[in-house]
């Protein structure tokens, strides 16, 4: 049976999209992260010698630190025991049903666990507190509830209760698991205050990534050195001087007195204002077209230390000194872009 012209086909909606478009979206998207920063922000307020009491026990952990927790909780877990793992708090996460079958032998008695359970009444958590008493282990808990069985047999019980989640149907964890990351992270950096630990320890455990590289790398690891670094006499003519900048292919030369010392460098930038300012390019001596004072670094600064010289003066060499005067190298901007400082 055909259909009139003036019959219309309904049409279902796509999934995710309201009638009131987009405009519905953000409005929940502000009220979803409204929800999240005023549960935050509640930790804040109720902060109290609590959390001292835990950051001295996980201080005072002579072996490893164990965090543990079900469902989102334990996803969360594994987030604050990565952080704590790379800022000096040897910590993992441990599946509290996998330790019950097992990997409990990854606990030992020096260690300290980090129990995480909103209720405070995950089963399988519940189920490794005989052994953690059995063992004298000392128990830190985040829940939401301060009276919960977890709560009771734990040694610091810091509080992580939500007045609402932001899930419109109550059901999801997401302002709980919200605060508990934060409260995890809190944890990790006022350990990280506690122990001194600074820069360098970091980038010990990141070699691998642009990080390690930015806080390890020094300027001699980079530098040309020896006879690869231009270097003219004062003395010499302005000719001598460009050969030399295009032997080593730097853009620039070092500019040194009769005993070797530094005096000046000569770039690209510096021959071109000479003959702008109608100087005889022929006649001039390297160090009537040196500039002065050249921009120095340290063969032991970090590499990194070079990329902020460079831009905060809008140059692209360093020469490498030992003392005021003494060359050991030059590092150009190609070399710190190449190794990923930059």
């Amino acid at each position: 049976m055909r259909r009139s012209k003036s019959s219309k086909v309904s049409r279902p909606s796509r999934p995710g999209v309201s009638a009131k478009g987009t405009g519905g979206s953000l409005l929940e998207g502000k009220r979803v992260l409204g929800i999240e920063a005023r549960a935050v922000q509640a930790l804040i307020d109720r902060l109290d010698d609590r959390f001292v009491q835990a950051v001295d026990l996980l201080y005072g952990c002579k072996g490893k630190v164990v965090v543990s927790g079900m469902g989102k909780s334990g996803l969360v877990g594994q987030k604050i025991a990565a952080t704590m793992a790379s800022t000096g708090t040897p910590a993992f996460f441990v599946h509290p049903a996998e330790g019950l079958h097992g990997d409990l032998g990854m606990v030992g008695r020096q260690d300290v666990v980090v129990a995480i359970s909103n209720s405070g009444e995950a089963q399988e958590l519940i189920q490794l507190l005989p052994y953690l008493e059995r063992m004298g282990i000392p128990v830190v808990a985040m829940t939401g509830r301060p009276d919960s069985t977890l709560a009771k047999h734990s040694d610091v019980v810091l509080d992580v209760s939500v007045s609402e989640e932001a899930c419109p149907l109550g059901l999801a964890p997401t302002a709980s698991t919200t605060a508990t990351l934060a409260l995890g992270d809190a944890l990790a950096l006022a350990l990280l205050q506690k122990r001194g630990f600074k820069e360098e320890d970091y980038a010990q455990f990141h070699p691998g990534g642009a990080l390690g590289r930015r806080l390890l790398v020094r300027v001699k690891d980079l530098m040309h050195a020896g006879s690869d670094v231009p270097t003219v006499e004062e003395s010499v003519t302005g000719t001598t001087a460009m050969l030399e900048m295009t032997a080593k292919k730097l853009g620039m030369t070092t500019v040194v007195d009769r005993t070797g010392a530094l005096s000046g460098v000569i770039t690209d930038g510096d021959l071109r204002r000479f003959i702008q300012r109608g100087g005889d390019f022929l006649k001039a001596t390297a160090g009537e077209l040196a500039s002065r004072n050249p921009k120095s670094i340290r063969p032991d600064d970090l590499a990194a230390k070079a990329v902020e010289i460079m831009e905060r003066h809008s140059i692209t060499t360093l020469i490498v000194t030992e003392g005021p005067r003494k060359i050991v190298g030059v590092i150009h901007l190609h070399d710190l872009l190449k190794n990923g400082i930059v």
